[in-house]
């Protein structure tokens, strides 16, 4: 582990995670989309499992406050559920239409990206993430993520909701999670990733 998460100069704040699931919307009418997106040689550098809930460290909240931003930069884009791990970052993210009057945004001053798809805004948010952590030049850290992360096309509701539950109690099953590198999965771990093979 890169950082030391007993280190006393960290601030460690508790990490609530919420749902940001719009209401009344049909989530597949364009295109919901899971992604996980490891560190290098997922080294556990983002916080730490702590009775069952993540605590991140600043790098973590980095990740995290990075990716509340990319609805404000990209307009046809929505989140839904979300987490940061010790080594990892699921997320559920939504491609909206606006051109069929779905979610209409006020008028704003603020940039927004005019590339839509799912590896542009993944490769935005990485290099925003990266260019952060730069700046608090920490020792060590040469590369942040993996060079390539995981992407699976939502197929229907049920789907969605099995995504959603298992990154809500990706804490709580640590010890089992297959990026945990001293993590063992069980048969419940494997059953959910082999539905996306």
């Amino acid at each position: 582990m890169l950082i030391n998460s007993n280190n006393n100069n960290c601030n460690f704040n508790k990490y609530h995670r919420h749902s940001l699931r719009l209401k009344y919307y049909d989530y597949l009418l364009s295109g919901a989309y899971f992604i996980t997106i490891c560190t290098y040689h997922r080294e556990c550098i983002l916080g730490d499992i702590i009775n069952g809930e993540m605590q991140l460290n600043e790098f973590g909240r980095i990740i995290e406050s990075e990716w509340l931003k990319t609805p404000q930069i990209r307009e046809k884009v929505q989140l839904d559920e979300y987490m940061v791990m010790p080594n990892h970052f699921h997320g559920v993210i939504v491609l909206t239409d606006n051109s069929r009057g779905v979610l209409q945004y006020a008028p704003t001053n603020k940039f927004r990206s005019p590339s839509q798809t799912i590896g542009s805004i993944i490769r935005g948010f990485k290099s925003a993430v990266s260019r952060q952590i730069k700046r608090l030049d920490y020792p060590l850290i040469a590369s942040l993520w993996q060079r390539n992360y995981y992407e699976h096309i939502i197929r229907n509701e049920n789907e969605l909701n099995r995504i959603r539950e298992y990154i809500q109690n990706n804490p709580l099953r640590w010890q089992y999670d297959r990026e945990n590198l001293e993590g063992k999965p069980d048969e419940i771990e494997n059953i959910f990733w082999k539905n996306f093979t």
